[in-house]
């Protein structure tokens, strides 16, 4: 009887670390897309990549902590996939183990802070208020208060806005089997033909 309800357990945490494994690739593939770089204005290095990941994992967990108890585990489960990636990439990068705690601790603290803007940002009501929000939280926290023109953070903002609402409409039956549709990330780079202007 107990070791049933033990293999029953552990049945269950697999199959959530499965399915939270599945969610992190999508949110890392949408995250690389390359129009989050040349148009949408972030640098292309670990830090930029870094809250690029932040950015599309926080909504992520957002959701899932409305699929009541199990979605709160399997956003648990997402966060520790993310950070067991996190330390491999380190350790892939040639930082030496004594390093790699004290970073992956950084991570954190940095994770911590930004999903608690992000959530006030969210949670907003939709429309010119949250838009606002979300803006002023990609400036300081993505751009980190060294934001590209203007335009083309509101076309980010505006896909972050178009993100939430596509989480939204998923159903919590899906996002628990590991299974998301993230939006196509749209041209973000109204601002190039102007720069290429003579």
């Amino acid at each position: 009887m107990v070791l049933g309800r033990v293999w029953r357990h552990l049945k269950g945490r697999r199959r959530r670390r499965e399915a939270a494994r599945r969610l992190y690739t999508a949110a890392v593939r949408q995250a690389r897309d390359p129009a989050l770089y040349t148009g949408g204005g972030v640098a292309d290095t670990l830090d930029g990549r870094f809250d690029l990941i932040v950015l599309h994992v926080v909504p992520l967990m957002r959701r899932l902590r409305q699929c009541d108890e199990a979605g709160r585990q399997l956003a648990q489960a997402l966060f520790d996939v993310m950070f067991d990636d996190m330390d491999q990439s380190l350790r892939e990068m040639g930082v030496g183990d004594l390093r790699v705690g004290k970073r992956v601790k950084q991570m954190a603290r940095a994770f911590y802070g930004r999903a608690l803007a992000y959530d006030r940002a969210f949670g907003e009501p939709p429309g010119e208020g949250r838009r606002r929000a979300i803006t002023e939280a990609l400036e300081r926290n993505v751009y980190n208060d060294d934001p590209p023109p203007a335009d083309r953070v509101a076309a980010m903002a505006g896909y972050v806005e178009t993100l939430l609402d596509a989480l939204d409409g998923q159903s919590a039956a899906a996002l628990l089997a590991g299974e998301v549709g993230l939006p196509p990330v749209p041209p973000l780079a109204a601002a190039d033909a102007a720069d290429a202007d003579p």
